[in-house]
């Protein structure tokens, strides 16, 4: 897992910011409040707010997340009816780019004039409205829950843009549950004492919370689970079709993975969750009562897998609107997650098919946001028997791992059934993991660093950032190259080289959305669009050239790779169903044939994953998982992006509308 700033937790990505310390002198002697900040249940950091003197606010916010994280100061005055006034901030993002803002409104100016200035853009007006910042910490959820409360009909415009109101207000004990809209795509729970304090921001995977709130945090995440499965559930109520009784395509352009061919003018009839017959217009008729779907001729292919992901909040949505009818979890809040995949299965909540893949990590102040962390040969065997007993596929072992143990660990894995794969842990390298027993690895820049044994640990952000400079001193033609290509394929090692997560790290422009939702992110609500303009790593003096090669680099390992036989897998570990997209679309970028590309995205995920007999391409017999797609991904692999309907067990959806669900503006 590549860290949780990723696409969809959105507190994680929208509060992940901050700061180097030093930056601001908290007043001494001032009421101050310390908050919790845990990533999983895990101590991860602090929030200190101080007011050194009447109207003014000071925070200081910063937590590590394996060595990256935020760190963050900020300010602020707000006037009578909470709405922001001056607000400054320095600090670093989760990849520590460095940052300032500022927002005031001018005292002197009688029209009410309003200036900011941060990473992202400029700006001024003298219209009223809530300064939400580019990077803000936790606690301004709470001045924005505060001022909608004060607010006419609770609703607020939001400066730069945008809108945000209360959707929810309930109690639960002591404490008040304020849902907040118009900042995510789904609702966005805040939770207030009876004084109107901030109590804790919570979500999937991160907490923020104070002294008092802490014993309660069991019961405030049930009460969000609760109210989102019930948000989920009126989702899927609305926006799932299911045929009364057969249902039939008719006039598509059939692709097909196994041969790589398109055939024109055919037919696939559905009867339940399964395709019943597949042939020419002419040869296949329609039953009594059958719901005809007119493909006009557009391409209709298996639906697409996504090898890794971490489900939280709407990916699954986001999944069918990419056409993503399988996926991969390949590491998660486990009872949580196996909850989720029930309801996905069960159509309660939209979202894929999903194979499970369980984390194990090791011991030690870097290991990565886990309760599944062991020592001992004996506690590693035990935690694969927990993921066998549960259904999971294949455990996934994490970056503070001990190499000693990967051998245990694989021997119990492959004697369940179950497959071995993960990053290469730190103090080893990606030919030992593979010789102990791994049958793939998680992203490519470790297969690069299997050739620079001086990079040991590779439990920080380092695991990537050397990579740009190893990289331009490397020669993908140099024998051991190619003679590690065999060893690759000889072992039949899988790769999910996660080249969407590269790409977006050396883009070179924190200040702008990652590659991956360039041609989306326009698209999104305001606040969301806002604050997914940042991700990539701050490019060192003196090391631009070697930042710029960095990507064509990785692209032509790629394509080595493929063309030596090596088997690859697409995944994205990114913002879903988009990031997907643009995974194919480098694979294409590095010389890769499309076919080849929709082949490796749909029927050799099912082929290793062992569930060629259900799912990968479109015959009778196999599941009804389809995407029509409203262009030629043969010849364009960005018509990819085009999905038209996506079909999962028999039941349809409709990208278009479930985009605008979620607050998506038409392309």
């Amino acid at each position: 897992m590549s860290g949780r700033q990723r696409r969809s937790s959105w507190l994680t990505v929208w509060l992940g910011a901050w700061l180097s310390a030093g930056l601001l002198v908290l007043a001494t002697g001032a009421s101050a409040r310390e908050d919790r900040v845990q990533i999983h249940g895990n101590p991860a950091g602090t929030q200190t707010l101080t007011q050194p003197e009447p109207g003014l606010t000071v925070v200081d916010y910063r937590y590590n997340d394996r060595g990256r994280g935020d760190v963050v100061q900020a300010r602020w005055r707000l006037d009578a009816q909470g709405l922001p006034v001056w607000y400054e901030a320095e600090g670093n993002d989760y990849w520590k780019v460095a940052f300032r803002e500022r927002f005031e409104r001018v005292p002197a100016d009688p029209g009410g004039l309003a200036r900011w200035a941060n990473r992202i853009e400029t700006g001024e007006t003298r219209a009223a409205g809530f300064y939400l910042p580019a990077n803000p910490p936790p606690e301004f959820m709470g001045v924005l829950a505060r001022a909608l409360l004060k607010a006419p009909g609770r609703r607020l415009p939001l400066l730069p843009s945008g809108e945000a109101w209360i959707e929810g207000d309930e109690r639960l004990g002591t404490l008040r549950r304020v849902s907040l809209r118009g900042i995510e795509f789904t609702p966005v729970p805040v939770w207030l004492h009876d004084n109107g304090d901030t109590a804790a921001v919570v979500d999937d995977w991160f907490e923020v919370l104070d002294d008092a709130a802490a014993p309660q945090l069991p019961r405030l995440q049930a009460a969000q689970q609760a109210a989102a499965q019930a948000w989920h559930a009126e989702l899927a109520r609305r926006h799932t079709r299911q045929p009364a009784g057969a249902l039939l395509i008719r006039g598509a352009r059939l692709f097909d993975p196994v041969s790589l061919t398109v055939q024109a003018g055919r037919s696939v009839l559905i009867r339940g969750e399964r395709i019943v017959r597949v042939g020419a217009d002419a040869d296949v008729t329609a039953p009594p009562g059958a719901e005809v779907i007119a493909a006009a001729g557009r391409f209709l292919m298996p639906g697409l897998w996504d090898v890794h992901q971490h489900f939280s909040n709407v990916d699954g949505v986001f999944d069918l609107i990419a056409g993503v009818t399988s996926a991969r979890d390949m590491a998660n809040d486990n009872e949580p997650l196996l909850a989720r995949v029930k309801r996905f299965d069960a159509g309660t909540e939209l979202g894929p098919r999903v194979t499970l893949a369980g984390i194990i990590e090791g011991v030690g102040p870097l290991a990565g946001p886990t309760d599944v962390k062991v020592s001992t040969a004996e506690q590693a065997r035990a935690a694969v028997d927990w993921y066998a007993d549960r259904g999971y596929a294949q455990v996934k072992i994490y970056s503070s791992f001990s190499p000693a143990l990967v051998e245990a660990v694989a021997d119990r894995a492959h004697e369940r059934g179950l497959r071995v794969s993960g990053h290469v842990p730190a103090f080893t390298y990606a030919r030992a993991f593979i010789e102990a027993g791994a049958d793939e690895i998680q992203h490519l820049n470790f297969i690069l660093l299997n050739f620079f044994p001086e990079v040991q640990d590779t439990r920080t952000r380092d695991r990537y950032t050397v990579l740009a400079d190893r990289l331009s001193r490397f020669d993908l033609r140099e024998p051991r190259f190619a003679e590690f290509v065999a060893f690759l394929r000889e072992r039949h090692t899988v790769l999910d080289p996660t080249m969407v997560v590269l790409e977006g790290l050396f883009s070179g422009e924190p200040a702008r959305a990652a590659p991956a939702l360039r041609p989306v992110v326009q698209r999104f609500p305001a606040v969301v669009r806002r604050r997914l303009l940042s991700g990539a790593v701050a490019v060192p003096t003196g090391q631009e050239a070697a930042y710029a090669q960095a990507l064509p680099g990785l692209l032509r390992m790629l394509k080595v790779l493929h063309d030596g036989g090596v088997t690859i897998m697409p995944g994205s570990d990114g913002f879903a169903g988009y990031s997907l997209h643009r995974e194919l679309e480098l694979y294409a970028q590095a010389g890769i044939a499309n076919a080849e590309v929709l082949r490796l995205a749909t029927l050799t995920p099912a082929r290793v994953l062992g569930v060629e007999k259900d799912r990968g391409c479109i015959t009778a017999g196999k599941l009804a998982d389809l995407v029509l797609i409203d262009g030629d991904p043969l010849a364009s692999m960005s018509d990819i992006r085009r999905v038209w309907r996506t079909v999962k067990g028999g039941r349809v959806y409709d990208p278009a509308a479930l985009e605008q669900a979620l607050g998506l503006s038409s392309p």
